[in-house]
């Protein structure tokens, strides 16, 4: 058979099971457009590539399959690269697709020419510069294949326009990729653990998007409910326990409640399960849990022992070393050095009176923004999935938002990306036909990619948006407030915006309405329905994030509610 390579990157992506790609046309690209034209894959104008991206991103945080994006070559590829970044860091299958000069151009500072391959290479779990139509063939399921295993991440394939037109015959078409196995634990390994989660009386379950990323919610819980372990997640493990579970403590770290920072501090065990001891979460990790052993499973070694020395490190995936610890554990409890029943059990019952007197058990007032929060997440439902992008609102929502099901609440983690959430969203609709997306934004956020309100219209998606504006960068402003003498500088928005206008003149529907008696009423209208719906919600600039760990400080110095 003779096909172009553009024809072949089509016909190799749809048979990777890819049904919606996202992307804007530019000159470098156009070849690849051409074929796209006609064939099985739906193509999302988006209308930035930075939205490309996040939309491909929303379509693989809520699916685990990885999503796709496409740009053209220069500003098209340049502006692609923060997406890419943020998947790096929160560990996120995309393949970016970037249309390039012909070979014959590269170097020369060509018009729209960039050294994308470089770019991207710190950015990436692999990139590619493909040079013949025919490496094609093995690149892209290659591609694939890096993408999802292991610790997943995003794969760049550069893609010069004289390759794009190349015609080349070839006999048959490769196989699709499939992942590689989940690296399973060591059985000597998984002994130790065992020996060492049973010997201790104050065991502590910390979790991150490892868990997600392997599908080992179920073996979670069971190994807190079964060992008495209190556990809480990052922020990029929300969702991987069930909220009413009734050890599991909600979120840790800068913006976690007093009580789970205090828990940690106090457990002899803290047990890392997907999670790489990052500052968010730990804060000076040298003051982080300073009395307890360090057991850290990661299917990526590069993370054991890099932030926090481990007493024990396991590289495995989660759920297989999760399922193999549940094994052995009955017979360990037995071994001689086993903790008792009872110190366990005064362990949980410490955790439960702990969470009991926590300041975010209630929000202050019903104009508080967790009471919108829990507004929200009552008209929306259990089916939902809610995306955030980054500031007050994004810890507000991980406080308060009781997610209840894996892959169902988006947010920009190790990068924090503004601008992350409504494209985010779509992404997260288009892949999840007859479940409602719930955007929560700030003011500040929305205007970083609120072009994409053109996209969300477009489409007719079920998405809501619902903004928090208090006229500042919120989290600037309080940490100004609280860090710099209140001395604030470039926080305020000196002129206010009519963001339901904004969305009416894109052909949403929107309302505005002040926080207090009248927002649930209005919530309800915006989450229900169908198509598109958008609310601004007017809350206090004065209203800060709490509890805060100061930048730099220990988890057990935070910023109480009442301070």
């Amino acid at each position: 058979m003779k096909a172009s390579g553009a024809r072949i990157m089509v016909e190799l992506i749809e048979r990777e099971g890819v049904r919606i790609v996202s992307g804007i046309p530019g000159g470098s690209n156009l070849p690849l457009y051409d074929a796209l034209y006609g064939s099985g894959i739906k193509h999302v104008l988006a209308r930035h590539e930075q939205g490309a991206g996040f939309i491909a991103q929303g379509m693989a945080r809520s699916t685990g399959k990885p999503g796709v994006c496409i740009a053209t070559s220069g500003p098209g590829a340049t502006n692609l690269l923060t997406a890419i970044a943020d998947a790096k860091l929160d560990s996120v299958p995309i393949i970016a697709i970037t249309g390039q000069v012909s070979c014959a151009l590269l170097g020369t500072d060509a018009f729209q020419e960039v050294d994308t391959y470089g770019m991207t290479l710190p950015l990436v779990k692999h990139s590619y510069l493909v040079r013949s139509a025919r490496d094609l063939l093995s690149v892209v399921p290659e591609a694939f294949h890096l993408a999802v295993s292991g610790r997943p991440g995003p794969v760049l394939i550069d893609f010069p326009k004289d390759v794009q037109l190349e015609a080349i015959e070839f006999e048959s078409w490769p196989e699709p990729s499939r992942a590689a196995d989940p690296a399973v634990p060591d059985p000597l390994a998984i002994e130790a653990a065992a020996a060492m989660v049973a010997a201790a009386e104050r065991p502590f379950l910390y979790f991150g998007g490892g868990v997600m990323a392997s599908e080992a919610g179920t073996e979670l819980a069971r190994l807190s409910r079964e060992e008495s372990i209190p556990a809480a997640a990052t922020l990029m493990g929300l969702g991987c326990m069930p909220p009413e579970h009734p050890l599991y403590l909600g979120m840790i770290g800068m913006h976690g409640s007093l009580a789970v920072n205090a828990l940690a501090e106090e457990a002899d065990l803290i047990i890392a399960v997907g999670a790489r001891f990052d500052d968010r979460a730990t804060g000076d990790v040298r003051r982080f849990a300073r009395g307890a052993r360090v057991l850290h499973i990661d299917a990526d070694a590069a993370e054991i022992n890099k932030i926090r020395a481990a007493d024990l490190g396991i590289r495995a995936d989660a759920r297989l070393a999760l399922a193999a610890l549940l094994d052995l554990l009955p017979a360990a409890r037995s071994a001689p050095g086993a903790s008792t029943a009872p110190a366990r059990a005064r362990w949980a019952a410490r955790a439960a009176s702990l969470i009991a007197s926590s300041s975010l058990a209630q929000p202050p007032s019903e104009a508080h923004p967790r009471a919108l929060v829990r507004s929200i997440a009552r008209a929306a439902g259990a089916g939902a999935i809610v995306s955030t992008d980054v500031g007050q609102h994004q810890m507000w929502a991980a406080q308060a938002y009781p997610v209840a099901r894996p892959r169902s609440f988006l947010s920009s983690g190790g990068l924090g990306t503004m601008g992350f959430g409504l494209p985010a969203a779509i992404g997260a609709a288009l892949a999840n036909p007859g479940r409602r997306a719930v955007c929560i934004t700030g003011d500040g956020s929305l205007l970083m990619n609120v072009q994409e309100l053109a996209t969300l219209a477009e489409l007719g998606l079920d998405v809501t948006v619902i903004v928090f504006d208090n006229g500042h960068l919120g989290l600037v402003r309080q940490q100004q407030e609280l860090f710099y003498g209140a001395r604030y500088s470039a926080s305020r928005f000196e002129s206010r915006i009519d963001f339901a206008a904004i969305a009416r003149g894109f052909g949403i529907e929107a309302e505005r309405v002040e926080a207090g008696p009248l927002a649930s009423a209005a919530i309800d209208r915006a989450v229900g329905g169908r198509g598109p719906r958008f609310l601004a919600i007017e809350v206090r600039p004065e209203d800060n994030v709490l509890p805060m760990v100061p930048p730099g400080g220990a988890n057990i110095d935070a910023i109480a509610e009442d301070a």
